[in-house]
């Protein structure tokens, strides 16, 4: 029986699906019923100048406070591979996109799930 590492099961998800990232769109909603794990992989779509993501703390989050320019992702495809568990926050930082647009995401991570115990042998030990 081979056993496959955890990275295997991992998920990736498109924020916002086929919307991405980008004002006027509930994330609330979006992320509620997800099951986000360790070592699953957030990917952040939109045009590049329009918008930008940074991972904040939730002070930042519920006050839309943005952090320096240089923590900003750019790219347009970002992907941020959810390294641990916990709550985790992101804010886009373009004008006034996360206070009015509504341009932030919440979520909360799980732990790696166990591998399943293997199947009972019928030969015995």
């Amino acid at each position: 029986m081979a056993v496959l590492p955890a990275t295997t099961l991992a998920k990736v998800f498109v924020v916002g699906d086929e919307h991405g990232w980008t004002i006027n769109f509930d994330y609330k909603l979006w992320a509620a019923g997800k099951d986000f794990r360790v070592g699953d992989k957030l990917v952040f779509h939109y045009p590049v100048g329009v918008h930008n993501v940074f991972k904040v703390n939730g002070t930042a989050f519920q006050e839309c406070i943005k952090p320096p320019p240089s923590e900003a992702l750019i790219s347009g495809n970002d992907t941020i591979t959810l390294l641990t568990p916990g709550l985790k926050w992101y804010i886009c930082g373009v004008g006034k996109h996360c206070e009015v647009g509504g341009q932030k995401l919440a979520i909360s991570v799980q732990s790696i799930s166990p591998a399943p115990a293997p199947a009972p042998s019928r030969f015995g030990a």
